[in-house]
């Protein structure tokens, strides 16, 4: 499992606009998909979507990434805070 951390508390499509929604699980194709459209800038999510990217694609075992805050980190481990990534 890859854990990030970061200063929010999960991913979110359409951040800090009218539309913006929080992403609580998201496979790896899903990922790409919303990577590719453009909803994680570099300088703020993109970086940590594309670690999660290559974390995913080098494993042939079935791993994870969960990226939340710190704050949050015991929540997310149970699955009730931030946002999972699985292959």
């Amino acid at each position: 499992m890859l854990i990030i951390l970061t200063d929010v508390d999960a991913v979110y499509l359409n951040y800090d606009k009218p539309s913006q929604r929080v992403l609580r699980r998201a496979s790896l194709s899903e990922i790409k998909r919303y990577y590719k459209e453009g909803h994680f800038p570099e300088g703020s999510m993109g970086p940590k979507i594309q670690a999660s990217i290559r974390f995913l694609e080098k494993s042939r075992s079935k791993r994870k990434v969960i990226i939340t805050s710190f704050d949050l980190l015991d929540r997310a481990l149970e699955g009730r805070a931030g946002t999972l990534i699985e292959r």
